[in-house]
């Protein structure tokens, strides 16, 4: 169910979101039909009242055909996202593939603390990273922009250990947690996920050109300029 969930409110922010546009909440009621469409009578408060414009269905059904398309679309890109990723691990970072320095760290820790060089911090330039795809690079671009500098780095630091290869493990962890994130492609959904996400969709359809007719009804032309 969460996938289904996930899922449908992705493919709605793509396909309905961006076409619809609805004023100020208004109370309103069922009272009768126009052909197989119910209508509504609507309850305008008595105050001005300041709308956005709205975008107007057209009066057949290639605007659901073409939504359903998208939907369909949005549901092979996820399927092809999947098949690309296959089954394989996320890719294992190393020290190779990043930069070291040490300075000494602060804080409590012992008679040795502020004498030796045991702090870390690691560099790992994800804008060169070639070992990692594309996809993934673009993935950490995004997930980790506040914290990229101007040169496509990464800097973790790490005090976490009283020596110095404690922190560089504990760096490097903390680097490949990222990747592995990054890595992710989540399952696409199955057969059955797929046909219950169509019903819902094919429901929410219907219900914005139901609300499409009815704010394009001369009815209530008086209210909307």
């Amino acid at each position: 169910m969460a996938v289904i969930r996930t899922s449908t409110n992705m493919i709605l922010k793509q396909v309905f979101l961006d076409n619809l546009l609805i004023p100020p909440v208004l109370s309103f009621s069922v009272s009768r039909t126009l052909g197989n469409l119910r209508w509504a009578n609507l309850k305008v408060p008595n105050r001005e009242i300041s709308f956005s414009r709205i975008k107007c269905a057209g009066s057949d059904d290639k605007k659901v055909s073409s939504r359903l398309s998208q939907v369909q679309q949005l549901l092979q890109e996820a399927e092809e996202r999947a098949s690309a990723a296959g089954n394989e691990p996320p890719p294992k970072i190393t020290l190779d593939h990043v930069t070291v320095s040490f300075a000494r760290s602060g804080g409590p820790g012992g008679q040795n603390v502020n004498k030796v060089n045991t702090k870390v911090d690691m560099r790992f330039n994800v804008k060169n990273a070639y070992w990692l795809s594309e996809r993934i690079r673009e993935r950490i671009m995004q997930m980790e922009k506040n914290r990229i500098n101007k040169d496509g780095e990464i800097v973790i630091s790490s005090t976490k250990t009283r020596t110095q290869k404690g922190n560089i493990d504990d760096a490097l962890a903390k680097l490949q947690a990222i990747i592995d994130v990054a890595s992710y492609v989540p399952p696409p959904p199955s057969e059955e996920q797929k046909k219950k996400i169509a019903k819902l969709l094919s429901a929410l359809t219907i219900c914005i050109f139901q609300l499409h007719l009815l704010f394009c009804s001369a009815t209530f032309l008086p209210y909307l300029f």
